[in-house]
C-alpha cells in the first residue's frame, strides 16, 4: 500500500511509558522522532491521541459520576496530551496545528475540515484533540471520523503489541498473529481492533486500519516504506 496521507491513532496510556500515570517525557520524545522519520518523507500526517493516562470517562461512571461529565473531562485530558505531543513535535522542527472539537481558542483552532486539509497540504502535522466533541464516543471513533473526513489513506493504530493476534499474546503464549484480516473476519472472531462504532465507520467507508507496535524503533518508517509491519484490516484480502 502507498500512503500519501495517514491518520496516526495513539493511546493516551502509551504516553505513560514506565510510569503509572501522566506523561513520560522520554516516551514523548521517542514518538516525536518516529513521527519525524515519516514527516521528512513528505507524508501528510494527522494524529488523534487518547487521554487514558490522565482520565477516562468510563472509570468516572463506575465511581458514580455522571457519564457525560466524565466524558467531557476525558476530552480535556486528550487536549493535555495533544498539547504535550505538539510541543515535542515542534521541538524536533516539525510544523503543527492543533484543532479541537470543543472551542478553546486560546490554545487550539476549532476543527474545520477544509482548514485541516489545507494544513496537511502545506506539510503541517494536524493534531485533532477533544475527541468528537460528544460524550459516549471514544477517541477510536474520533480517529475513524477524522480520517474519513480528511480522506486519509489509512488509520495507523500504534499500540504496544505488533499486531492483532488470535488471543491476547500477553496472556496466551500460543496466540498467533494475523498479517492481514478482513473487517468481517475480525468481527466474526470477536477480535478487539477498535470499538464497534469506529470499526463500523472504517468498514463502511472502506478505510483500512493497520495495527502495529509504535514502541519499536523504526517501525513507523518501515511501515510507510511498504514493509509488512503489524496487521492490516481491510474489506478484502
Amino acid at each position: 500500500m502507498e500512503f500519501k496521507r495517514v491518520l496516526l491513532k495513539l493511546s493516551g496510556e502509551a504516553l505513560m511509558g514506565d510510569k503509572q500515570f501522566g506523561i513520560d517525557n522520554n516516551r514523548l520524545a521517542q514518538y516525536a522522532k518516529e513521527i519525524k522519520s515519516i514527516y521528512d518523507k513528505r507524508v501528510e500526517i494527522a494524529i488523534v491521541i487518547g487521554g487514558g493516562n490522565i482520565f477516562r470517562g468510563v472509570q468516572a461512571e463506575e465511581g458514580g459520576m455522571d457519564r457525560t461529565q466524565g466524558d467531557y473531562m476525558g476530552m480535556l485530558a486528550t487536549m493535555i496530551n495533544s498539547m504535550a505531543l505538539q510541543g515535542a513535535l515542534e521541538s524536533e522542527g516539525m510544523q503543527t496545528r492543533l484543532q479541537s472539537a470543543i472551542e478553546m481558542k486560546e490554545i487550539a483552532e476549532p476543527f474545520i475540515k477544509r482548514k485541516a486539509v489545507r494544513h496537511l497540504e502545506k506539510g503541517r502535522i494536524v493534531i485533532f484533540g477533544a475527541g468528537t466533541g460528544n460524550p459516549y464516543f471514544t477517541t477510536d471513533s474520533a480517529g475513524a471520523l477524522r480520517a474519513i473526513e480528511i480522506e486519509a489513506d489509512a488509520i495507523l493504530k500504534g499500540t504496544r503489541v505488533d499486531g492483532i493476534y488470535t488471543a491476547d499474546p500477553e496472556k496466551d503464549p500460543s496466540a498467533t498473529k494475523y498479517d492481514h484480516i478482513t473487517f468481517d473476519e475480525a468481527y466474526e472472531k470477536n477480535l478487539n481492533v477498535m470499538d464497534m462504532t469506529a470499526f463500523t465507520l472504517c468498514k463502511e467507508n472502506d478505510l483500512p486500519i493497520i495495527v502495529f507496535d509504535m514502541n519499536k524503533e523504526g517501525n513507523l518508517a518501515k511501515l510507510l516504506q511498504g514493509e509488512k509491519i503489524g496487521t492490516l484490516v481491510s474489506n478484502s484480502k
